[in-house]
C-alpha cells in the first residue's frame, strides 16, 4: 500500500481568512440599550461583537466603585448581558471583544469564566491589562489608551472572549482586524482603515439615525428603534458600514459623515497603532443602508500615548428656581440679590464659584402654566463640602415665601456632591507594559511600534472656488448644514457637514472661526481652530475650554456639549436663495 502523498506547504496552512469579517457594535456606553447585544447576535451573520462601556467619565465612576470594593472596577452591566449573550454567541460561533473590564480587567475575565461555568457554555476567556499606570498624588485613576495588538494577540491564541481595560475604542476593531487578515503593525493603509470604521461603530446608534441632524426627512417609524451598525471589513482596510437587516434606523451617507466627525479634530486622527488620515476618507452609497468607506491612508503612529487621569475636583451643588409669566427679568435679579444678601448675613463663607443662568423657556400668553415659566439656574462649586452643601440649600429655601410671587424650585436642593475632574496627558509607548494575558495564562508583551512619526498639522487644503455672489435670506443654518458635537476633557468639538458642492462652496468660506464665534457668543474669548476636510464637504471645529474641566464637573448647563451643534444649526445667518429652495420652513417657536 503507498504512502499518502506529503501535503504542499499550501495545502498544509489550509484555507485563508474569509475575505469579509463582519464586526457588530452593542454598546456605545456603559447604560446602553441593555438587549442590544442578543439583538446583534440573533439578528444576522456576524463574525465578532464589540461593546464599548469606557468613556472619561466612566472611569471616574469606575474609580470610585473600586474604592469601595477592590474586586469591582468593571462595568457588570456586561456580566448581566452575557448571562444569556454567552451561549448564543458560542452557537453563532461569534467572538466578543469588549473594553467592559475598565479598571480590572482581570476581574472581569475571571467573572466571565466563572458565568461560563455556572451556564455551561466552553468559551476561552482572555484579558489585556498594562493600561493602567501609577497613579499620582491627588488622582484616583490613571489608564493610558491601548491600541489593538493586545486584543490580536488574544484572539490568535484562540480567545473566544476577550476582555480590556482602556483601550482606544477604534481598538475593539482593529484588534479583531489585525488577527482576522494577519496585518502587522506595517500595514498601515489597512489599519487606518479598520480604525474608521471602529470610530464609526464605537457609538452604537449613532451611526444608524439616532442623535441625526436630518432625523426629519426619515419616517419616524423607522427611527423609533434604530438597530446597531456593523462594518463588513476586508482585507485591505476598506469596510462596508450596515446594519442586520429588518432592524430600524438609518445608515446613508449623512449618518455616517455625522459619526466620522464626531470628537475627532484635525485631518491626522492618531491612535497606537496607526494615525488614520480623514483627509483621504471616501464615501459611497453602497445599497441600501450600505455605505462603502475606502481610500484610508495611514501614517505611523506617534511615540506617544494619550492617557486619562481622574480625580475628584471638589463639591457642587445646584439650585433651579422656577419664574413664571411676567417681569422674569426682574424676579430673576430680585431672588440673586436676595440670595447673595443671605449668604451674607449667615456669616459663612460664599463658595469659590457661584454661576447664575436664566434660561427664557417662557413664553408670552401661554396656554400652560408650565409654558409660561423660565429657569433660572444656580451652580455653585467649592473645594469644602460645607461651603456648597446646607449654606446654600438653607438660603435659596429660606426665600420661599419672602422672594418673587410664584417661588418655586424645581426640586429641594440637596447637600452637595464630588464631582470629578479629567485630564489627558501624553506618555511615551516605551513606558506603558500592554500584556495579552491569553487564554492559557500565557502573559504576551506587546512590543511599541518600532516606526513612529510626530504628530504635525497637515497643510490647509484648497477651499473650492466661492459661491457666487446674489440675493441672500436670513435662515437658520440647519437648512443647509448637518452637525453633531461632543467633549473631549474640557474641550468641545463640532462638526458640520453639508451634501452637495454648491453647499460647500458657501460653507466653506462663510463659516470662518470669526463667523462661529459670532453666531455662538460662548465661544468669543476662547480658542476656536477649524480644520477642513473636502472630502466629506466637512469643516470640524475644536473649542478649547468650553466645558471647564470636563463632563464630570458640569460646569456648564450641556456639559457634554452634545447639543452644541443643534445650537449652531438654529443660528440665522444670511444664506443664498437658490440654496434654500428645497429647504423646508424653518421651526419658530414665538
Amino acid at each position: 500500500m503507498n504512502a499518502a502523498p506529503e501535503p504542499t506547504p499550501e495545502a498544509a496552512a489550509g484555507p485563508g481568512p474569509a475575505p469579509v469579517l463582519r464586526i457588530g457594535n452593542a454598546s456605545g456606553f456603559y447604560g446602553d440599550r441593555f438587549d442590544a447585544l442578543r439583538e446583534m447576535l440573533t439578528g444576522g451573520p456576524l463574525d465578532v461583537l464589540t461593546g464599548d462601556y469606557l468613556a472619561e467619565l466612566t472611569m471616574l465612576i469606575l474609580g470610585r466603585s473600586r474604592l469601595k470594593d477592590p474586586q469591582k472596577g468593571y462595568a457588570t452591566t456586561f456580566l448581566r448581558q452575557l448571562e444569556e449573550g454567552l451561549g448564543l454567541a458560542h452557537e453563532r460561533g461569534v467572538k466578543i471583544v469588549t473594553n467592559a473590564g475598565g479598571l480590572n480587567p482581570a476581574g472581569l475575565a475571571d467573572a466571565v469564566r466563572k458565568l461560563a461555568a455556572t451556564v455551561g457554555v466552553p468559551v476561552r476567556v482572555a484579558h489585556v491589562e498594562g493600561d493602567s499606570f501609577p497613579v499620582p498624588d491627588g488622582f484616583l485613576t490613571a489608564n493610558a489608551y491601548l491600541g489593538g495588538s493586545g486584543i490580536a494577540a488574544c484572539l490568535r491564541a484562540g480567545a473566544d472572549v476577550v476582555v480590556t481595560g482602556r483601550v482606544t475604542d477604534a481598538a475593539l476593531v482593529t484588534g479583531p482586524a489585525a488577527a482576522h487578515f494577519g496585518w502587522g503593525p506595517d500595514d498601515l493603509d489597512a489599519l487606518a482603515g479598520a480604525v474608521v470604521a471602529g470610530h464609526v461603530l464605537e457609538c452604537g446608534t449613532q451611526a444608524t439615525g439616532g442623535n441625526y441632524a436630518f432625523f426629519g426627512e426619515h419616517d419616524a417609524r423607522r427611527l423609533r428603534r434604530p438597530g446597531f451598525p456593523l462594518a463588513e471589513i476586508h482585507a485591505d482596510g476598506s469596510s462596508v458600514i450596515t446594519k442586520h437587516d429588518g432592524t430600524g434606523g438609518v445608515v446613508d451617507l449623512g449618518t455616517v459623515t455625522a459619526q466620522l466627525l464626531y470628537e475627532t479634530g484635525a485631518a491626522r486622527y492618531a491612535g497606537p497603532d496607526v494615525t488614520a488620515r480623514l483627509d483621504t476618507v471616501t464615501l459611497t452609497p453602497d445599497g441600501p443602508d450600505r455605505v462603502r468607506i475606502d481610500g484610508v491612508r495611514g501614517e505611523a503612529p506617534p511615540p506617544t500615548l494619550k492617557a486619562g487621569l481622574t480625580r475628584l475636583g471638589g463639591w457642587r451643588n445646584e439650585v433651579v428656581f422656577v419664574l413664571t409669566g411676567l417681569d422674569i427679568e426682574a424676579k430673576a435679579a430680585l431672588v440673586k440679590d436676595q440670595f447673595a444678601d443671605a449668604m451674607e448675613r449667615g456669616g459663612g463663607r460664599p463658595p469659590a464659584e457661584a454661576r447664575w443662568e436664566l434660561a427664557r423657556t417662557d413664553h408670552a400668553d401661554a396656554d400652560t402654566e408650565e409654558r409660561a415659566g423660565a429657569l433660572l439656574r444656580l451652580v455653585v462649586r467649592d473645594q469644602d463640602a460645607e461651603a456648597v452643601g446646607r449654606t446654600v440649600s438653607g438660603a435659596a429655601v429660606e426665600l420661599a415665601l419672602g422672594s418673587y410671587p410664584g417661588f418655586h424650585l424645581t426640586a429641594p436642593p440637596g447637600k452637595g456632591a464630588p464631582y470629578g475632574v479629567f485630564e489627558a496627558i501624553p506618555v511615551p509607548a516605551g513606558d506603558v507594559e500592554h500584556t495579552a494575558v491569553l487564554p492559557d495564562g500565557t502573559r504576551q508583551i506587546m512590543e511599541p511600534p518600532a516606526r513612529t512619526q510626530e504628530l504635525v498639522e497637515v497643510d490647509e487644503p484648497p477651499l473650492p472656488a466661492p459661491y457666487p455672489s446674489g440675493p441672500t435670506r436670513r435662515a437658520p443654518l440647519g437648512l443647509i448644514a448637518g452637525a453633531r458635537s461632543g467633549d473631549k476633557g474640557g474641550d468641545a468639538n463640532v462638526g458640520v457637514w453639508v451634501r452637495d458642492g454648491d453647499a460647500w462652496r458657501w460653507l466653506a468660506h462663510e463659516l470662518s472661526v470669526e463667523r462661529f464665534k459670532e453666531l455662538l457668543p460662548e465661544t468669543a474669548d476662547l480658542p476656536v481652530v477649524r480644520h477642513v476636510l473636502p472630502g466629506l464637504r466637512a469643516l470640524n471645529f475644536t473649542v478649547h475650554g468650553l466645558l471647564g474641566e470636563g463632563v464630570a464637573a458640569q460646569a456648564r448647563f450641556d456639559p457634554q456639549a452634545k447639543a452644541l451643534g443643534e445650537w449652531l444649526r438654529s443660528r440665522w445667518l444670511p444664506v443664498p436663495v437658490p440654496l434654500l429652495a428645497d429647504a423646508p420652513l424653518p421651526e419658530v417657536t414665538a
